[in-house]
């Protein structure tokens, strides 16, 4: 029977109380009180394994806290995705390093080990501390069984009679060994293991005294509503001692018996105890190598010089520096390196307003993002995985449906089905249901895709290799499915889930897809056959936006042609994609529309912009939500083409730029929603805020120092 009771009762911790870890397979968020509250195995788009943020009871976690009266500090290492906790109380700190393993040279041939190290020591002083391991597979919708076993990748270093860090002696038997914990459910099996170590003065001599007790029980939450044993421990732990926890998915095949070398061996063979260890490293397999203190010590040296040598390739100087490197290594964590996807966010379900049905499912890849994540990239000098984004979407282009079109989103791995289904068993975050996974947006027709597609094409060739011939005719057949149908409705940017309109932000992305297509056959002096028709749909499209989205009566660009009363802050865009230029006089009315208050008939409080007011038009979902951090950064970009005519919005941009960095968490992550008091709402980290603060800072630092900015989509 399990023997271990659970910690005091514990609420939800805020969206934006989070950090993010990952490995460019999967990603975990780590709260501020040391727990991992989501974490999908092995990939983004996996299933859960843990998932408490969006519910405490059931979701599954994986905490590590002080039971004692505590505060808390939490910071990445410089220049570093490998993330510090510190717990502070009068008895002493401690210290949890968390990370996902990342090999620095490419070269050396390692097999990744697809690891959760969370390593916890006491720095000072003497600590009590709580481990909590209670995965919830599948979701939370899986069974699975628990069993404690020993474990047989840990080398027995002691002596013959005593074991240092669990109960009895060292001879290897069941009854003395260490032990690990298996998970198994029927889809997926995790192993969690540990290693107990004392820190060594100069002489190599301890000084944290005797090597810390870890003694791993079950812990029974089925009454929560787990349908599964966890396991838990508790430590006390003093100054010099530390414990490192190690989830991961174990091997399928034993490893050989002889692979596990003892002290005892070790004596009658009359051979250093390390040579032994290196020899049965040779015996097992490449990724399940002997858990020792060296080998951990290596993989975490080896995740910062991973990511120190990754930041310094960028080859931004400009000003907020330390925002846009923390937004380019969060940027970085979104990467799924084997197809060079990148997901919009590594969560899924997180409310854009608290007890709200806005909650969506963001683990997949989106054809909208891909202009402005490719240029973010190239602006920072990362020209690699900015290539392999674009292999990503060029092999997209291959696989269009029958008519010619494309989904607006696509899974990491390629993939079109993205079922939306409703968990309907879990309370959401805060009781914010329902609780979805997948994307029922993904089969809508989008026409603005096309514009961010192309821009990403262009921009992709301006600064990269140039297009193949093959590619030029799948470009070709892009825009001739554009003006073909850019008379029709659509759903649009915001993803409205009632009716198709005529979305003024649509047609100025289907203007830029026809104009980029233009571009690129006058640049690369490619053959257009229907060049003049090109031209002619292209300046029709312009003539029409001009005349059916402006409300002269009111002065600004509407949502949509149908809806003339509603502003709608997507429409920021124009000279950002040089629809227009920033000086022209219905743009400069809008954007002063958009800056007014929403008592006032605006989008804008406390310098943080809506997308539109969900008062005035029924956009199919219902509820509320908060101010939208992608607009707001678009509203510093079009302040700052502006503001090269007017000093006065060259300030607000600055200003408004400012602001929107004091409402970044604690470790400078972004959420995709602000909320009138200042709370982060919606999934995080939010993939297109970081790409946008990463462009307005690039073009506002520029247009400071010089006057001019940058063309960012020319």
């Amino acid at each position: 029977m399990p023997d271990g009771k659970s910690r005091a009762e514990r609420g939800y911790i805020p969206i934006s109380d989070h950090a993010l870890i990952g490995n460019l397979r999967t990603a975990a968020l780590v709260s501020v009180d040391g727990s991992i509250e989501s974490y999908c195995v092995p990939n983004f788009d996996s299933p859960s394994v843990f998932a408490r943020i969006l519910d405490k009871d059931k979701g599954g976690h994986f905490s590590i806290a002080p039971t004692n009266v505590f505060t808390t500090k939490q910071a990445y290492m410089p220049s570093s995705n490998v993330l510090q906790t510190k717990f502070l109380s009068e008895q002493g700190i401690v210290t949890i390093t968390d990370f996902l393993p990342r090999q620095s040279d490419p070269e050396a041939h390692k097999v990744p080990l697809f690891w959760l190290i969370r390593r916890v020591e006491v720095v000072r002083g003497r600590m009590p501390i709580r481990v909590e391991c209670c995965p919830a597979f599948d979701y939370a919708r899986s069974k699975h069984n628990t069993s404690i076993i020993p474990d047989d990748s840990i080398p027995d270093v002691s002596s013959p009679s005593t074991s240092p860090s669990s109960p009895g002696g060292a001879d290897g038997d069941s009854r003395h060994a260490q032990m690990k914990v298996l998970f198994e459910s029927d889809a997926l099996t995790l192993d969690l293991r540990y290693v107990a170590e004392c820190a060594k003065d100069e002489t190599g001599a301890n000084y944290g005294g005797k090597q810390p007790v870890v003694e791993l029980k079950k812990l029974d939450l089925r009454e929560k509503g787990h349908l599964g044993e966890g396991v838990c421990c508790d430590m006390l732990l003093e100054e010099g001692q530390a414990v490192s926890f190690v989830l991961r998915t174990p091997p399928e095949h034993a490893p050989p018996k002889m692979s596990k070398p003892t002290r005892t061996r070790a004596d009658q063979m009359g051979v250093p105890m390390q040579s032994l260890v290196l020899g049965a490293s040779k015996l097992r397999a490449r990724d399940d190598p002997l858990l020792t203190a060296e080998l951990l010590a290596s993989l975490l040296k080896d995740t910062n010089r991973y990511w120190h040598a990754w930041i310094r390739k960028s080859t931004y100087n400009g000003s907020w520096k330390e925002a846009v490197h923390r937004s380019a290594l969060a940027l970085k964590l979104l990467i799924y390196e084997p197809t060079g996807a990148i997901v919009a966010s590594p969560t899924f379900s997180l409310p854009e307003f608290i007890g709200g049905s806005r909650n969506w499912d963001y683990r997949f890849t989106w054809i909208r993002d891909s202009s402005f994540t490719l240029y973010a990239l190239i602006r920072l000098g990362f020209t690699q995985e900015a290539n392999a984004f674009m292999d990503f979407i060029f092999k997209r282009l291959e696989g269009r449906n029958p008519d010619g079109s494309l989904q607006i989103m696509y899974t990491i791995h390629g993939g079109k089905n993205l079922e939306e289904i409703e968990l309907t068993h879990l309370d959401g975050h805060k009781g914010s249901k329902p609780v979805r996974i997948g994307n029922g947006a993904a089969d809508h027709m989008q026409l603005d895709i096309y514009g961010e597609l192309m821009d990403c094409i262009y921009l992709g060739q301006k600064y990269g290799k140039p297009l193949s011939y093959d590619t030029w005719l799948a470009v070709r057949e892009l825009v001739e499915f554009v003006i073909a149908n850019r008379k029709k409705p659509d759903l649009s940017i915001w993803e409205v889930r009632n009716r198709e309109r005529h979305f003024t932000y649509s047609k100025i992305m289907m203007w830029v897809a026809i104009d980029r297509g233009l571009r690129l056959a006058d640049k690369r002096s490619l053959p257009c056959p229907r060049r003049i028709e090109w031209h002619l749909a292209r300046d029709e499209l312009y003539e029409e936006i001009m005349t059916k989205a402006w409300n002269s009566e009111k002065g600004f660009f509407t949502q949509s042609y149908e809806d003339q009363d509603v502003i709608d802050s997507a429409v920021l865009i124009m000279p950002l994609v040089f629809f227009c230029a920033a000086s022209e006089d219905r743009f400069l009315s809008t954007l002063r529309h958009i800056l007014k208050t929403p008592e006032r008939g605006g989008l804008t409080a406390n310098n943080l912009v809506y997308r539109y007011d969900v008062a005035k038009t029924d956009d199919g979902v219902g509820g509320e939500e908060g101010t939208f951090c992608l607009c707001t950064l678009w509203c510093v970009e079009a302040l700052t083409r502006a503001g090269q005519y007017d000093k006065a919005m060259l300030s607000k941009a600055a200003s408004m730029f400012e602001d929107f960095l004091q409402y970044t968490n604690h470790v400078g992550l972004c959420t995709e929603e602000i909320s009138a008091a200042g709370e982060g709402l919606g999934n995080a980290v939010q993939g297109f805020t970081h790409v946008t603060l990463i462009s307005a800072a690039y073009n506002l630092s520029r247009t400071l120092a010089t006057g001019a900015t940058a063309g960012a989509f020319a």
